[in-house]
């Protein structure tokens, strides 16, 4: 028996750009290219990208006791929030290792947005769930709401042409806005990102993302916006060291591990996983999570064991040939006592120990562009 993919509300549109090619993701139906990845990914580094990311959760938590509650489940601190501001935190079990990654959005005192990963919708609100306490209600809005991430340097001047605000063009990096008109929707516009470079994600009710979509595309068109699909968004994440739970993260994976440890802060009081945290921020990490270069033929992928002196430290998490750097760079997993620059390695491919060796990442970081 096959369970049947579900499609994002775009799904429709798919066909009118580009030659798009959809995959299995996590039980979606999702493109992984319009154009080709190559093409995609220059065209979000040098120009501007549209990515259908409807997949992904919402989640709406209201109540007196809100602030409290997400301050206990959460490793960044919420009560540095103020209104149209948002965050990007994790959600831990009591071991340290990472329920998911996400961002939450104040949207007033008692009214916060939870964005999460589209593979642990469930398990995320069934653990939010497990803790939340009477003074607070959960409302999971994913299914009636549709997000669209807008992302490239041209991306602002793409937003202020559409949007009919100077506004938007001046918003601030972690910022949102609400009630915006856009092609008759009534959307929240913020500023995060997902891909090394500016841009926007645009929130809005799932029957009317069509027409913001194909309104997008045709105002870019002058500035070479293109439909992006899940590999180049892979590749982008990829380059700026963005972590992908399932690969960087996961329950066997802390924060500290990963190298997020600004996002985890041990002085706001008691969270999920705090005290095997903070043993760790005292004690040093077991492993490191670090850019890794092949420098012979091949390209470190997914899984593929790392070594050092003949004996496995680790094993790569994410790697490609650098579509920007023409590299072959992998982010790895690896005991931290092997994470210094240069220290060199081997990365197995197929029964083969190849040279490699520690390098610095995150492998890209865009210059910035004023609006």
């Amino acid at each position: 028996m096959t369970t049947e993919l579900k499609r994002t509300p775009l799904y429709p549109l798919y066909a009118e750009t580009g030659n798009p090619r959809c995959i299995d993701f996590g039980g979606w139906d999702l493109p992984v290219q319009f154009y080709g990845i190559q093409k995609e990914h220059e065209a979000v580094r040098e120009r501007a990208g549209l990515f259908d990311v409807s997949h992904m959760g919402e989640v709406m938590f209201s109540g007196k006791g809100t602030e409290a509650f997400l301050q206990k489940m959460l490793t960044n601190d919420v009560t540095r929030l103020q209104d149209g501001q948002a965050q990007y935190t994790l959600m831990c079990y009591p071991n340290g290792g990472v329920v998911d990654d996400l961002l939450v959005y104040r949207i007033h005192e008692n009214l916060y947005m939870l964005v999460l990963n589209a593979s642990n919708i469930d398990k995320d609100i069934d653990w939010l769930q497990q803790h939340l306490p009477d003074d607070v209600q959960l409302n999971n809005i994913s299914d009636e709401t549709a997000l669209i991430a807008l992302q490239g340097p041209l991306a602002a001047s793409i937003m202020s042409k559409v949007a009919g605000t100077e506004a938007l063009a001046e918003l601030a990096s972690f910022t949102f806005v609400t009630d915006v008109k856009l092609y008759g929707a009534e959307v929240i516009i913020s500023r995060t990102g997902y891909t090394g470079e500016d841009g926007f994600e645009i929130y809005c009710p799932a029957e009317q993302a069509g027409a913001i979509w194909s309104g997008l595309l045709a105002a870019g068109e002058s500035d070479g916006l293109i439909a992006c699909g899940l590999g180049a968004r892979d590749t982008l994440r990829f380059e700026a060291k963005l972590p992908l739970y399932g690969q960087e993260l996961s329950a066997d994976i802390t924060p500290l591990e990963a190298g997020l440890g600004f996002f985890v802060k041990l002085d706001k009081g008691d969270f999920i996983g705090r005290e095997t945290l903070a043993e760790q921020k005292q004690h040093g990490v077991p492993r490191k999570l670090v850019g890794v270069e092949l420098l012979e033929r091949g390209i470190p992928r997914s899984h593929y064991p790392v070594f050092r002196d003949g004996r496995q430290i680790g094993e790569v998490t994410t790697g490609t040939q650098s579509p920007t750097l023409k590299r072959n760079l992998g982010l790895a997993l690896i005991e931290a006592s092997s994470a210094e620059l240069g220290t060199p390695l081997e990365i197995e491919i197929r029964g083969k120990q190849l040279k490699a060796e520690v390098v610095k990442a995150p492998f890209y970081k865009r210059q910035p562009v004023k609006s």
